[in-house]
Order: structure tokens, then C-alpha cells, then sequence
């Protein structure tokens, strides 16, 4: 009777990770009725936890001022930015949204006349002063605002002083957005932010004073107050205790691996062979690094479903064997499983040809749904089955 030994991923404990096996067994009865499913559950012993009841999480802005964690801290506007860096003309939309249309009287001056006038200035000569940190994207960004359809309906609506912040606020939200969408490995801090803002403003007709929060900008924020970082940080302790098993057994595991790899090789001794490995996402990579540390005596293959081996290998970050390394001979033949949804599955095969072989799935699930919802597809276990010895 082959025995197939079930490496679960990231996250798994009690009493989750019995549901897991008795799907997988029910999967596998359809497929490979002659198999044997055996559960390494390495997460109860050796995955990662708080052993200091959290002493590192830092407590939330607040804490020790009689506030409550939900209450906002007086100045923090940084949600509100946030919704912007999102979508920089969210406030102007919010001005212009309330404008119904309106006749401008023969021989007087449309109302976007001056700042489209000063945002043209600014896309042709550029900034100094204190918005120059944003000076190469400015230019661009300027342009662009003079082209919005957004801006006229915004004039009508705003005072000159306030459509000034607005528009500075707009400005430098389509910076900074372009900087976090390039990945810029530097980011301006929220006094230069504020800084720039005041010298865009005070350039488009308005007062430099106050111009880095207002109502306009407030409700531009609320579709998003509990989703971003000022939800987060304020929940931090409960968002971290939910996510901390999955993020931390990565972590451990790349750091300290070696006892999980040890348990699994301690298991499979006790196995009558044939024996199968059988991992899913880190449990793959733990199958994976446990069969190129050294022999493992009764392994006949190794099975990774939605799995990163071959991409930690691929950067360097495999703990057992560095890129260009070859799979030592030892290693049984590898099949591999991944769903092109899947974000966290990658391809063995062109990693390593004649030594691993790539089975494409499709769950046709979205990420993240997609990474678990390889146990309800007929697909993989019909796979599986045919290549059990």
C-alpha cells in the first residue's frame, strides 16, 4: 500500500488542518483507492507563535490617553491620503459632483480660467522652493490637471483659496501615487508633503496656511476609513494575532527549518514504503528541502502543490540548494502542480528539466481563493492518482 505524507502550508493548526486531511482523503479515495494519507503536522510543535504574548506589537496611536482604539488622533490625516494616493482627483470629483450645470454670462471669465492659466505656467517652467522634492513629476502632473474635465465644475463650486488647496492637494497625490506605483525605494515624509502642498497652493492663487486637511479631503476618505492604515493601526494586535501563524511559519521556517525538516524525515522512517511526499504551498518547500538535504529511505516521489520551491530556488532563497544547483540524484521524481490564478504557485519544470514535471490546473477561482481551492478540484487528484507508484 503506498502511504501519501500530507505537508500542510502556512497558517494550518487544529482543528482546520482535520477538515484539510479529511478532504484530501475523500479526493484520493476517488483516484488512488489503494492509498493511505498520513498528516505531518508540523505546525502544533514546530510553527511560529507569540512567545512573549505579543510584547513587539507596538500599541496604537493613543494608548494611555484615555482615548478609545477607534478614536481618531487629532492631526492624523494619513487615511485621508491614502484615499488620494488612491485616486489623486477624488477631492476634486467631490467638488465637482455637487455643480449642476450652469450658464456663464456673456463677457464674464470661466471660472477655471486662472488656475487652468496657473497649471499650464507650472506644466511649462516647473516648482522650486518647497514642493522641488516633487519638482520631476510635477511638470506632468500639472499638464494633466488642466486637462481634467473635473476642474471646471470644481472652480464653480470652490472659493478661489479652497480650489487652490484642492488642486495642490491633487497635484502632489498624483506624485506621490506615481512614485508608490514605480516602487520608489524612497518616499516623502508627511512634513515635506505638507510643505509642498502649501507652496503649490500659494503658487495657485491660494493661502498657504491650512491647506492639508479639510472637509473636501475628509470625505474623500470615508469609502476607505476601514480599510487603511488607520484601521490597521489601530488594530493592529488583532490584525497581527490573525495573521502572525501564516507570515511567521514562513519567516521561522526560512530561519530555523531544520526541525521541521528533521520531523518530517522521523515520520517517513516509521512508514512501510512506498511513500509519497505530498506539500502543499510551505509544505512543499519543507518536502522539497528535506529530500535534497539527504536521502529519505521509502520516498518514491515527491508531489508539491501550489508551491513556491521553485521560486525561492530561482531567487537564491531556497535554504538547500542554491540557483544554478541541480537536484541531487537522490531526489525522487518531482510533480508539480499549480493553478496560473494561483499567485503563490510557481512552474518546476523549466527550473528543472527532465527532473520535474508541471501540471497546469484551473480552479477558475481568483487569488487568494485560487492557492486553497486545489482540494476541490477533481483535476489534481485525477493527476495525483495516475502517478502514485
Amino acid at each position: 500500500m503506498t502511504t501519501v505524507v500530507f505537508t500542510h502550508g502556512t497558517g494550518v493548526r487544529e482543528p482546520h488542518l482535520g477538515g484539510l486531511v479529511a478532504r484530501i482523503t475523500s479526493g484520493l479515495a476517488e483516484t488512488a483507492p489503494g492509498a493511505r494519507l498520513v498528516a505531518y503536522d508540523w505546525g502544533g510543535p514546530y510553527g511560529a507563535r507569540l512567545a512573549a504574548d505579543g510584547a513587539s506589537i507596538p500599541a496604537a496611536p493613543g494608548a494611555g490617553t484615555g482615548r478609545s482604539a477607534g478614536d481618531p488622533v487629532e492631526g492624523d490625516d494619513a487615511e485621508e491620503w491614502a484615499r488620494l494616493y488612491r485616486d489623486p482627483s477624488a477631492e476634486l470629483a467631490t467638488a465637482a459632483a455637487g455643480v449642476a450645470g450652469r450658464a456663464t454670462p456673456p463677457g464674464a471669465a470661466f471660472p477655471d480660467e486662472r488656475p487652468r492659466a496657473v497649471l499650464l505656467d507650472i506644466a511649462a517652467r516647473g516648482v522650486t522652493g518647497a514642493a522641488g522634492p516633487l519638482a520631476p513629476r510635477i511638470r506632468e502632473a500639472a499638464a494633466e490637471l488642466a486637462r481634467s474635465p473635473l476642474l471646471g465644475p470644481a472652480a464653480e463650486a470652490l472659493d478661489p483659496e479652497t480650489l487652490a488647496a484642492v488642486l495642490a492637494r491633487a497635484l502632489t497625490a498624483t506624485v506621490v501615487a506615481a512614485d508608490i506605483a514605480a516602487d520608489s525605494p524612497v518616499q516623502i515624509g508627511g512634513d515635506g508633503r505638507d510643505a509642498a502642498v502649501a507652496a503649490l497652493a500659494e503658487r495657485l492663487g491660494g493661502a498657504p496656511a491650512g491647506t492639508g486637511r479639510g472637509p473636501l479631503l475628509r470625505m474623500a476618505g470615508r469609502p476607505l476609513v476601514r480599510l487603511g492604515s488607520h484601521y490597521a493601526v489601530r488594530r493592529r494586535r488583532a490584525l497581527t494575532d490573525a495573521a502572525h501563524p501564516a507570515a511567521g511559519d514562513i519567516l521561522k521556517y526560512l530561519a530555523r527549518g531544520e526541525d521541521m525538516r528533521d520531523g518530517l524525515r522521523e515520520l517517513v522512517a516509521t512508514l512501510e514504503p512506498p511513500v509519497v511526499l505530498l506539500g502543499h504551498s510551505l509544505g512543499g518547500i519543507i518536502s522539497l528541502d528535506t529530500l535534497i538535504t539527504a536521502p529519505v529511505p521509502g520516498a518514491e516521489l515527491l508531489i508539491t502543490v501550489g508551491s513556491q520551491g521553485p521560486f525561492l530556488y530561482e531567487t537564491g532563497a531556497l535554504p538547500m540548494l542554491a540557483h544554478p544547483g541541480p537536484l541531487p540524484d537522490h531526489v525522487p521524481p518531482w510533480l508539480n502542480l499549480y493553478d496560473r490564478r494561483d499567485l503563490l504557485g510557481y512552474a518546476a519544470e523549466p527550473l528543472f528539466p527532465g527532473r520535474a514535471q508541471d501540471v497546469v490546473t484551473d480552479s477558475r477561482q481568483p487569488f487568494p481563493v485560487a492557492h486553497s481551492a486545489y482540494w476541490t478540484d477533481p483535476a489534481v487528484y485525477r493527476a495525483i492518482g495516475e502517478r502514485l507508484p
